[in-house]
């Protein structure tokens, strides 16, 4: 059973990175068209959905159960997997903010969020359960 939880928050973490790459890529434009912007923005809520769900996986794996993103970011802010729970519960919250991208500000926003700070956030903790997956 133990190795299936192995199994399962690996997997997730091999999505999460491959929606990472889109991320990435959908950064590193410096103009957007709305219906680019709506695809960062899409890309980021895709992305952290993973992110929050292969955290929920791996704390599962360690023997916590947490059911929200909420838990899950505050768990594993615990166990130590993340350096700091704020900036996620912050993304956590912004996840409205991204509905509105009719809202050329509030789409403006999400941009300047996405860019300057989620998407780097995601990429420190692909990196961190990197090197938790390394570990024998």
């Amino acid at each position: 059973m133990a190795n299936n939880d192995e199994n399962r928050w690996m997997q997730r973490l091999e999505n999460l990175e491959k929606a990472n790459r889109q991320l990435t890529a959908a950064c590193r434009l410096k103009k957007y068209s709305e219906l680019e912007l709506a695809g960062l923005i899409k890309s980021f809520e895709m992305t952290f959905e993973l992110a929050w769900k292969t955290l929920k996986d791996l704390l599962f794996y360690e023997g916590y159960e947490v059911k929200s993103p909420r838990e899950a970011v505050l768990k594993a802010f615990e166990a130590e997997i993340l350096d700091d729970s704020k900036p996620w519960l912050e993304a956590l919250q912004s996840r409205n903010l991204m509905s509105h991208t009719y809202d050329a500000e509030a789409a403006a926003e999400a941009e300047r969020l996405i860019k300057g700070s989620y998407a780097p956030m995601i990429d420190g903790l692909i990196a961190a359960l990197r090197s938790r997956k390394a570990k024998p």
